[in-house]
């Protein structure tokens, strides 16, 4: 490139004049752009390539600001404006250091690294200011990991959109995707294993979005592109054709990741006719797909936006109450039955929660919340506590009586919850046997070696492990066969239909017969009817019964009432 040196004829001052053999040898040797100023003469000197790629009048300008300024994006110019001023009027040596966007020749944005120092004279006053200039390559087009171009991209061609709309009448849509548990793989492998996970998810889907749509990747493990002219038809067969390639398990290191997209979509003019309302929108309509259980593409509507929002009221009432020493939550207990007897045996804590306003919330609502705050960590602690001490009270009526309790894949990473749970048994002065630590089957996405681990240092103190909702996870044979636990838990959807078809009651049979055959006890789930309960204990040999034909979840004082009465008239 030949930069063409503008001469607009100012002289130097004595200060520059001794600098200026310096200053052009350093221009010599970088692409930065270099920045010397007087501020005793309020005069500036800049390197040729400043003045080229921004049309500035000159290497020599008085009052620099009068030019620079106008070219600072307004929504840096009052930082910028600020920071300048705290350099400049600082009573010692001051830094000037900031990233911000200003227009080219080309009349584009551009980001730019500035980082300058404030040199004092003899008598300790700012006598000049001098610095650097660079441009941002990975802020100004490309992600490093993936390649694609980058959220500034992104932004840049949705207002182009939106200007087009202006134009011409024609909208469009605009689809904002973001991987499922991905975090899980930056925690349990490392980044790099992530940024793999990255450029491949990148590469599939640079091959199913259609030409010549753009892919740009944004922060995390975002991606999104624009899709002018898009319909809702449109849409639903891109999203259909994402899933498909996605589908297939990922190899890493000789492990399997399954990886699957939420993805949220929105219509502008429709949804917004701004970028940052647009990009808000598109946000939110993904988070709701993955909180009603991701995999899936929601298209932003004003009514789910609005729950959303109250989703995110509800957030900070959740972390209140955890800072009040869990004030809010309560436990409900399920009975569980054995088989044959139909003796109660034990109960599953199941947590709720009530809202400031005395309403209770369903857990649907806000376990995901503890899940993605990662409050499920204390709350879990204090779940483990209540149901410890309530077990105790219990064996009194029931001595062998047992509560199950649920815990997550977050509570299973922290180190200090397997500690928690034995100090609090001693504490308590229960046995191990007094209670289940259960883990829902679909949760279970990571590495099973490592769950193993976990799960082996509860059962060596004696405490049993089950796998709660069997049947709902990726592929349950191969939970069965790579998971150490005590107990199997079958869900519900296996048992719905088993009284009016033979495939699902030979299903059920064929599962607790393997159970018991590699000596695992089995738990059916939501049994409601007699004839239900009838076959599974005739036919399947079922262990243990939990369902709504035995009880439903009950706080302490109506379970008490309701089947610690019974025990205490046997």
């Amino acid at each position: 490139m030949i930069i063409m040196r503008k001469n607009n004829r100012i002289p130097l001052s004595p200060c520059l004049r001794r600098f200026r053999f310096y200053f052009d040898l350093l221009g010599r040797t970088t692409k930065d752009y270099l920045f010397f100023t007087d501020l005793q003469e309020n005069l500036v000197m800049v390197s040729p390539n400043l003045v080229n790629d921004f049309d500035l009048p000159g290497e020599i300008m008085h009052d620099f600001d009068t030019y620079w300024l106008p070219l600072v994006h307004p929504e840096e110019r009052g930082p910028y404006q600020a920071s300048i001023s705290k350099a400049l009027n600082s009573q010692g040596p001051c830094e000037h250091n900031m990233e911000y966007r200003v227009k080219s020749r080309k009349g584009e944005f551009v980001w730019i690294s500035c980082r300058g120092r404030v040199g004092l004279d003899r008598d300790g006053k700012p006598s000049m200011f001098v610095g650097t200039m660079s441009r941002m390559a990975q802020r100004n087009q490309a992600d490093e990991v993936t390649g694609l171009l980058n959220k500034y991209q992104f932004e840049h061609a949705v207002k182009l959109a939106l200007a087009q709309y202006r134009a011409t009448g024609e909208g469009g849509a605009i689809m904002v995707l973001g991987l499922d548990n991905f975090k899980i793989v930056n925690e349990t492998y490392n980044r790099m294993t992530g940024d793999i996970v990255l450029k491949r998810v990148a590469d599939l889907l640079a091959n199913v979005i259609p030409q010549p749509l753009t892919l740009f990747k944004l922060d995390g493990d975002e991606y999104a592109f624009i899709y002018p002219g898009g319909t809702a038809e449109d849409v639903a067969e891109i999203f259909a054709s994402v899933q498909s390639a996605l589908s297939r398990p990922q190899d890493i290191d000789g492990h399997q990741y399954f990886c699957t997209a939420s993805c949220g979509t929105v219509f502008y003019p429709e949804s917004g006719k701004d970028y940052l309302v647009l990009h808000k929108h598109a946000e939110a309509a993904m988070d709701i797909a993955k909180r009603e259980g991701k995999n899936r593409n929601v298209l932003f509507s004003k009514e789910q936006y609005n729950r959303w929002v109250r989703s995110i009221s509800m957030r900070d009432s959740i972390w209140e109450s955890v800072e009040n020493g869990c004030v809010g939550f309560s436990l409900f207990f399920q009975p569980q039955v054995s088989a044959v007897e139909q003796k109660l045996i034990g109960a599953e804590a199941l947590l709720r929660w009530k809202n400031p306003k005395g309403r209770m919330v369903a857990p649907m609502e806000f376990i995901p919340i503890l899940e993605e705050t990662k409050l499920i960590i204390p709350v879990g602690k204090w779940i483990v506590e209540e149901a410890v001490k309530t077990c105790k009270k219990w064996r009194r009526y029931v001595p062998d009586f047992r509560v199950s309790i649920n815990m997550s894949y977050e509570q299973i990473k922290d180190l200090s919850f397997k500690n928690f749970v034995e100090e609090c048994l001693e504490r308590y002065d229960m046995p191990t046997d007094s209670i289940v630590l259960e883990l829902t089957e679909s949760k279970i996405v990571a590495d099973w070696s490592f769950i193993n681990k976990q799960f082996d240092a509860f059962r060596s103190q004696g405490i049993a492990i089950a796998m709660d909702d069997f049947g709902t996870g990726y592929s349950s044979l191969a939970s069965l066969k790579n998971l150490s636990c005590d107990i199997v838990k079958i869900d519900r959807e296996f048992v719905k239909k088993i009284l009016e078809n033979d495939f699902d009651r030979r299903l059920v049979q064929y599962v607790v017969d393997l159970c018991h055959s590699i000596g695992i006890y089995c738990c059916i789930e939501g049994v409601e009817e007699e004839a239900e309960y009838e076959l599974l204990t005739k036919e399947c040999k079922a262990d243990a019964i939990q369902g709504y034909l035995f009880g439903h979840p009950e706080s302490v004082a109506d379970f008490e009432e309701k089947f610690l009465r019974l025990e205490k008239e046997e």
